[in-house]
């Protein structure tokens, strides 16, 4: 296919109105799904609530597998797979939906910098205690991850999975690091977090943008998930504005309005 039809392709595609049965894959909610996963799989659905795109959420115990990329979630949008939310959020302002087009150049420059610093922070936290701390990697985490398959695939692919996320935790300079300075970097970050949002409801002032979609689904999943220990969740309960900013996000996006 010609440049000029791959561009033409994609003008019809990006034309094509948000379907009714778009669908978001996660693994299976009560019984496999990680903190990680579930963090960012919550960031998307927030994200696609605040845009207005309706997206039903489907739980498989392979979507790890299932997933273009192999990360948690990806949506499945006409005949378009698109996993994390980086990409996603291309994907729907391709389609004309976007959270931060209000933003200046400055702004979105800002934006990105505490999106990365969430990425860079929560989420490698989230994976180091899951699989680095033994006692979470033991009770909760190799449990759930190989629950829905039989034994001995089940003992082998959470073992892998944990060969996997140790070997890149030390090839990013964290291998090393103990919980006790895992919580300090959680902390640091909250707190830049807290800052950066002072009194206003979002961190760009009255409307909410992707990085408010990311850093709710990361601070309300620490803050309702279930670990060994509850130091992680209890770095974030200092910075009231945060705990605010999570109520606020779920009573505005999540909670039933009918009821």
């Amino acid at each position: 296919m010609s440049l000029a039809a791959d561009a033409f392709v994609s003008q019809i595609s990006a034309a094509e109105p948000w379907p009714e049965n778009a669908t978001l894959y996660q693994p299976l909610k009560e019984d496999q799904i990680l903190l990680s996963d579930c963090a960012s799989s919550l960031a998307v659905q927030a994200y696609l609530r605040m845009c207005g795109l309706p997206v039903q959420v489907v739980c498989r115990a392979n979507a790890e597998y299932m997933s273009p990329s192999g990360k948690i979630p990806f949506i499945h949008v006409g005949n378009q797979v698109v996993s994390e939310l980086g990409p996603i959020v291309q994907f729907t302002k391709a389609k004309g939906h976007s959270l931060s087009d209000g933003l200046d150049d400055v702004q979105r420059a800002e934006m990105k910098a505490y999106m990365e610093l969430v990425n860079n922070m929560l989420l490698t936290a989230e994976l180091y205690i899951q699989w680095c701390d033994d006692a979470t990697a033991t009770e909760i985490s190799r449990p759930r991850y190989s629950n829905p398959y039989s034994w001995p695939l089940s003992n082998i692919l959470a073992y892998q999975k944990q060969w996997e996320v140790r070997r890149k935790m030390n090839a990013i300079g964290w291998g090393g690091k103990n919980l006790e300075q895992v919580y300090e970097d959680v902390s640091q970050c909250c707190q830049a977090l807290s800052q950066r949002l002072g009194t206003q409801p979002y961190f760009f002032n009255k409307q909410p943008t992707e990085l408010d979609a990311l850093v709710f689904g990361h601070l309300f999943t620490i803050l309702t998930t279930r670990l060994t220990s509850a130091e992680l969740a209890e770095r974030i309960k200092s910075n009231s504005n945060l705990l605010s900013f999570c109520r606020r996000i779920e009573q505005t996006y999540f909670e039933d309005k009918s009821s």
